[in-house]
């Protein structure tokens, strides 16, 4: 991944974190939250990464799209041109999909995730810029 994770829950948190990583000068992995895929769904999580980026074309931003244990929300998101899709569900479906995500270009993540999640932080942008600095 480019930088820490920090999970986002809307754009206003996307854009919270990466102003924080702008103003540090560090890259940044924007993930959605658990299980995103089954109720925001990989368009929405694309669209919000296009903006991103176009706002802050000076950032390494990197993402990460939750599946939670759902393979069809995980060949969506491939569809959808998401690279890096973390699955939660059985190790044996995780290497057909790895195998699968590999013809688009794609990475499966598994395992345990680390990130800062910025579900009901009054002050998103300062989180971020406190996660972000630790390395």
């Amino acid at each position: 991944m480019a930088g820490r994770v920090v999970i986002v829950h809307s754009l206003e948190d996307a854009r919270a974190a990466v102003a924080a990583a702008a103003e540090l000068g560090v890259p940044v992995t924007l993930a959605s939250a658990p299980g995103a895929a089954g109720y925001l769904g990989a368009l929405w999580f694309r669209e919000l990464l296009t903006m991103i980026g176009d706002e802050y074309p000076e950032v390494a931003i990197d993402s990460l799209f939750d599946c939670a244990d759902k393979p069809g929300f995980v060949l969506a998101a491939l569809r959808q041109g998401l690279r890096r899709i973390r699955f939660t569900g059985p190790k044996a479906t995780a290497a057909t999909l790895a195998a699968m995500a590999d013809d688009y270009g794609a990475e499966i993540v598994t395992g345990r995730l680390t990130a800062l999640d910025l579900l009901d932080r009054p002050d998103a942008q300062d989180a971020c810029r406190r996660w972000l600095a630790r390395r």
